[in-house]
C-alpha cells in the first residue's frame, strides 16, 4: 500500500487516477475481509473456549512479561559488554593508559552516565591496587581508589552530584578498608583468562551487595595490565521488575535454580537502598521453581497454596542459571466470563458489520490521496529537508494523526538541530558514517572556552545567571559555526569545539585561531557584564594534533566527539591563562600550523597538570595582517628575554622582560618572568635546572 501511494504521488494525472482506484478497491476489500474473518473467528473461539481463552490470557501476560524481562536482561548484558568493549578498546589502542587517573576517571564516569543499567566500572592491577566508578542511585556517583602506596589500608572516595548534562564534585573522604582485589574470584580468574566472562559478586569495597560482573583481562602490547570489570547490582533489576504489571495482583520474580532470589519487585531499590526483597507471592514462586521439572526449559503449571490456586510460569533468561517466575492468582482471570460472553458475541457481530461498511466507505474517499501526500512528506524527512514538511488534514483520524506526527517529528528533529546542527547530520549521512561506535585518528584543532571567574559569579547570581549564560553561549556558538567549527559540547559555562571534521579543513589551525579572536571580540562588543557591572571576559585554550574523532560511546548512546592527548592539552592551556594573565593560549602544534596567519608569542614552556614533559605555550595576540608595530616589538623583546632566561643569562633576560613592561604595563607574563629571573639571579639554579614551569592545577 505504501509503495502504491508513492507511485500515486509521482505519476501523472491519468495513471495516478487508475492507481488510486486500485488502492481504494484493495483497501476496501482487505478491511472488509479482515473484519468479517476476525468477527467470525472471535465469535467461534469465545463461544466454545471461554475458559481456555481466560487461561490463554494469563499465558499471554506471562509471555509479555517474560519477553520484557528477557529483553531487559539482554539489554543489561549488552550494555555491560558494550561498556567493557569500549573501555577495553581505549586501553588496547593506547588512547588511554590504565594509570592515567584523569582520563580513566572521565572514561569510567562517561560509561556510567551513558549506560543506565551499569552500577559500577572497576579496574584491578596485579600489584593489588584498585579503582572503581560507582553509582549511588540516580543522583550521585562516587569514585574510589585503593592504593598500596598512597594511603595504604584506606579507601579514597570522591563523591559527585549528578546534574543535568554534567557532574559536580561534592566531597572526598578516606576510610579504612580491608577489601583486597587480588582475593576476589572475578579478579583472580579474570587475570588468568583470555576473554571476559561473567561472575557472581557479593563482596564490594563498600560492603556486601549481590551483583553480577563482566570481568576480563586488559593486555597492552602483549603485557597484562590488570582486570576490567563492569558490575550490575541486582537492585537495578529489582527496580525494573517493580515497573511490570502482572495482571492486577500478580508478581514476577527472577530466581536461581535452587529458589534463591536474584530480584524481587521493589521500586525503591538502587545502589544505596537494597530494598526489602520480600513479596507476599515470593514463597509461592520459590515453592513452584523447586517443584518444577529439572532443567532450564520453559514450564507452566498450577500451584495450590494456603491462599488459593495460582498460575505459574517459568521462563529461562539470557543469563546462566536465571529464570523468570510469574505468579498470577487464578481468581483474577477465571471470573464470571460466561455471563458476559453472549453480550460480547452479539456486540462483536453488530460492530463488525458496521465497521466493515464504514471502513469501506472511508477507504474510497479518504485513504488513498492523503496517504500519497504523507509519503511525499516522509521523503522530505528522509532527505532531512525538514523545512519543507507540511501538515495535511484528512477526514480519517489515523491519517490526520500520522500527518501531524510526521510534521511534529520534523519539528522535533529541527529542535534537535540545536544540539547537533542539521548540516552536521547531512554531512555524516552523505559520508556514510553509521550511527554506531567507531572513529579514526586525524590531525585536528580543538578549542576550549570558558568565562573567567564563572564559579564565583554563578554562586553570587544563582538562577539569575541563566539568561546571562544563554546570551554568552548563543554568542560564541554563532561565531564558532560561522568560522566552520563543530560544537562538541557545553560543560557548564565551557564550550568545546573542534575544526577539521567531519568536513576536512586544510587550514583548521588558522580557522580555529580566527574563531578564538572573533569570540573574544564578540564578547567584548556584546556589553555582557557580571553582577558587579564588570565586562564579561573569557579564557580560551587551543591545541592541534592527532586525535580520535568519531562516534564515541556505546551501541545505545553515541556522541560525535574527539578524544586524545592533544584534546587534554587544549583544556589545560585554557586553565593556564589564569597563571599568565592571558586570554588565549595555543599549543606549539597550532602555532606551527597557523604559521604566518597569526601573531603569537611563546610565553613559557610549561608542564601542565597530569604531564611531566614541558610543552611550549603561545599567547595568540591577533591576526598577523592586523598586527601593529608595538605588538611585533613586544613579541621580539619577550622572545629575547625568554632566550636569555633559558640560557641562564638572567640579567640580560631581565632587560628583555622589562622592555615588554615598558610597552605593555601590567603584562602578567612579563612580571612573572621578571620575578623568576630575580630569584634565580640571587640563587643560582642547580645543574639539572630546566626552564619548565609545572602547573599544579587544572
Amino acid at each position: 500500500m505504501m509503495a502504491s501511494a508513492k507511485d500515486t504521488a509521482r505519476s501523472g494525472a491519468s495513471e495516478g487516477e487508475r492507481l488510486t482506484v486500485s488502492i481504494r478497491f484493495a483497501v476496501s476489500a482487505l478491511v472488509l475481509t479482515a473484519i468479517l474473518l476476525t468477527a467470525f473467528a472471535s465469535s467461534l473461539l469465545w463461544w466454545q473456549t471461554s475458559e481456555a481463552i481466560s487461561r490463554q490470557l494469563a499465558s499471554t501476560i506471562n509471555a509479555q512479561i517474560a519477553g520484557a524481562v528477557r529483553k531487559e536482561v539482554t539489554a543489561i548484558v549488552a550494555e555491560a559488554q558494550a561498556a567493557h568493549t569500549a573501555i577495553r578498546t581505549l586501553f588496547l589502542q593506547n588512547v588511554l593508559d590504565t594509570r592515567e587517573a584523569d582520563k580513566r576517571e572521565f572514561v569510567f564516569l562517561s560509561q556510567l552516565q551513558s549506560q543506565a543499567a551499569i552500577s559500577s566500572a572497576a579496574f584491578g592491577w596485579p600489584d593489588g591496587s584498585f579503582f572503581a566508578a560507582h553509582k549511588l542511585g540516580d543522583q550521585r556517583l562516587e569514585m574510589m581508589e585503593i592504593s598500596l602506596t598512597d594511603h595504604p589500608g584506606q579507601r579514597r572516595v570522591d563523591e559527585y552530584d549528578v546534574v543535568p548534562g554534567d557532574i559536580e564534585f561534592a566531597s572526598r573522604r578516606f576510610e579504612p578498608t580491608s577489601y583486597k582485589v587480588a582475593e576476589q574470584p572475578w579478579f583472580k580468574e579474570g587475570l588468568a583468562a583470555d576473554e571476559p566472562r561473567w561472575f557472581k559478586v557479593d563482596v564490594h569495597p563498600g560492603g556486601a551487595r549481590p551483583a553480577i560482573a563482566l570481568a576480563g583481562p586488559i593486555d597492552v602490547y602483549q603485557e597484562r595490565q590488570g582486570v576490567l570489570a563492569i558490575i550490575i547490582e541486582h537492585a537495578r533489576i529489582a527496580r525494573f521488575l517493580a515497573q511490570l504489571q502482572v495482571g492486577r495482583t500478580g508478581s514476577a520474580f527472577i530466581l536461581e535454580r535452587d529458589g534463591h532470589v536474584v530480584a524481587a519487585p521493589d521500586g525503591t531499590a538502587d545502589e544505596v537502598n537494597m530494598g526489602q526483597g520480600r513479596q507476599p507471592l515470593l514463597p509461592v514462586a520459590q515453592q513452584a521453581i523447586r517443584s518444577s521439572p529439572p532443567g532450564d526449559d520453559a514450564w507452566r503449571g498450577r500451584v495450590q497454596s494456603g491462599d488459593g490456586a495460582f498460575e505459574i510460569a517459568r521462563n529461562p533468561l539470557p543469563f546462566p542459571g536465571w529464570s523468570l517466575v510469574t505468579v498470577i492468582p487464578e481468581a483474577e482471570f477465571l471470573g464470571p466470563v460466561d455471563a458476559a460472553l453472549h453480550r460480547v458475541i452479539i456486540g462483536l457481530g453488530i460492530g463488525a458489520v458496521l465497521a466493515a461498511l464504514v471502513s469501506a466507505a472511508l477507504a474510497r474517499s479518504v485513504i488513498a490521496a492523503p496517504l500519497g501526500r504523507v509519503v511525499a512528506e516522509l521523503r522530505h524527512v528522509e532527505a532531512f529537508a525538514l523545512e519543507q514538511v507540511r501538515r495535511h488534514p484528512s477526514r480519517l483520524r489515523e491519517i490526520a494523526s500520522l500527518s501531524g506526527a510526521i510534521h511534529e517529528m520534523a519539528g522535533g528533529l529541527s529542535s534537535f538541530g540545536k544540539f547537533i546542527p542539521a548540516d552536521l547530520v547531512r554531512q555524516l549521512l552523505r559520508q556514510g558514517v553509521d550511527a554506531r561506535p567507531g572513529g579514526h585518528v586525524q590531525e585536528l584543532s580543538v578549542m576550549f572556552i570558558d568565562i573567567a571567574g564563572f564559579t564565583g559569579l554563578s554562586e553570587r547570581m544563582g538562577d539569575r545567571v541563566v539568561p546571562l549564560l544563554s546570551r554568552y553561549l548563543d554568542l560564541v556558538s554563532t561565531v564558532i559555526v560561522d568560522h566552520g567549527g563543530t560544537i562538541d559540547k557545553f560543560i557548564g559555562d565551557a564550550v568545546m569545539a573542534f575544526w577539521g571534521a567531519p568536513t576536512a579543513q586544510p587550514d583548521h589551525a588558522a580557522a580555529c585561531c580566527r574563531a578564538a579572536l572573533a569570540c573574544q571580540a564578540a564578547v567584548a562588543a556584546s556589553g555582557l557584564r557580571d553582577d558587579d557591572g564588570r565586562p564579561l571576559t573569557i579564557r580560551i585554550g587551543i591545541n592541534s594534533g592527532p586525535m580520535l574523532v568519531g562516534n564515541i560511546g556505546s551501541a545505545l548512546r553515541l556522541n560525535y566527539t574527539v578524544i586524545g592527548d592533544a584534546v587534554n592539552v587544549a583544556s589545560r592551556l585554557e586553565g593556564a591563562n589564569k597563571s599568565y594573565g592571558t586570554a588565549i593560549l595555543i599549543g606549539e602544534p597550532t602555532a606551527r600550523l597557523a604559521g604566518d596567519a597569526v601573531l603569537t608569542r611563546e610565553v613559557d614552556r610549561i608542564a601542565v597538570y597530569g604531564r611531566d614533559e614541558g610543552l611550549a605555550a603561545h599567547e595568540l595576540i591577533g591576526l598577523a595582517a592586523e598586527a601593529t608595530a608595538r605588538d611585533r616589538s613586544l613579541v621580539a623583546h619577550y622572545a629575547r628575554g625568554l632566550q636569555d632566561y633559558r640560557a641562564r643569562d638572567f640579567a640580560a633576560a631581565l632587560a628583555g622582560f622589562e622592555a615588554v613592561l615598558a610597552l605593555k604595563p601590567g603584562d602578567r607574563a612579563a612580571e612573572l618572568m621578571i620575578a623568576r629571573c630575580r630569584a634565580l639571579a640571587q640563587t643560582a639554579p642547580d645543574p639539572h635546572w630546566r626552564p619548565v614551569t609545572a602547573l599544579t592545577t587544572k
